[in-house]
């Protein structure tokens, strides 16, 4: 049996202000979350990206061009609900943070991780109150409590919008700080981008790129581009 996908319906696509904020309308009715809770958002600009991937949509509905409409549908059903849960798990992150643990070698790519890595730790000392540890190998070392509560409260204190975009800048990039780096615009996110993937654009250098690795990497990259473009949106209002 074929898979039922939902065909396009409407003629029109809207935003209006609802309480709370702001909701896109299908020819005068609210959009609504998969579980069925009004999908209503913070921001105007937020909304007003989620209507244009509604108003794309052709002949059939394709959630894999909506990324907007899905972390909005994350942050309403999930985010809403386990907030602490979620932010807690996203603070852990910083036990061990990707751009503290580096290579023991060659060289050059110890000198490439310096470059880009420690004036973003750096940065995390001034901005955020939290110097962390850089560690030579994969062996885990323990860090700064305090430091690592300031992060955590300050991941705590994002709303389950922001949270729920935090999400994929931190599991992506697999570090805490350059989520941090991306939401307070240090550096613009293609950069911020690039500089996680240290380690895998070394490896393509030496050995070449392995092509269905490159579709993944693209994937996530776009995946990290879609979150930082949602905290930006909340950004505007």
């Amino acid at each position: 049996m074929s898979e039922w996908k939902l065909k396009r319906f409407w003629t029109e696509t809207a935003v209006r202000e609802a309480d709370g904020g702001y909701c896109v309308t299908l020819d005068g009715r609210s959009l609504r979350t998969p579980a069925k809770a009004p999908q209503v958002m913070p921001s105007r600009a937020l909304a007003e990206a989620v209507a244009a991937e509604w108003a794309a949509q052709t002949d059939e509905v394709r959630p894999d061009t909506m990324p907007l409409t899905r972390t909005v549908n994350s942050a309403i059903d999930k985010l809403s609900l386990q907030h602490d849960e979620v932010a807690a798990l996203l603070a852990a992150y910083g036990e061990t943070d990707h751009i503290c643990y580096r290579a023991t070698g060659p060289d050059p790519l110890v000198a490439r991780q310096a470059a880009a890595w420690d004036p973003l730790l750096d940065w995390a000392e001034a901005a955020l109150g939290a110097r962390l540890v850089v560690v030579s190998g994969v062996i885990p070392a323990p860090q700064d409590p305090a430091a690592l509560e300031r992060l955590a409260a300050r991941t705590r204190a994002f709303d389950p919008f922001e949270l729920a975009a935090f999400h994929d800048l931190v599991t992506l990039s697999g570090s805490l700080v350059l989520a941090f780096a991306a939401v307070e615009n240090v550096s613009d996110p293609e950069t911020i981008w690039a500089i996680s993937r240290i380690d895998e654009a070394w490896q393509a250098e030496q050995w070449g790129e392995d092509e269905e690795a490159a579709e993944h990497a693209a994937l996530k990259k776009q995946a990290f581009l879609d979150a930082m473009r949602v905290f930006s949106l909340l950004r505007q209002d």
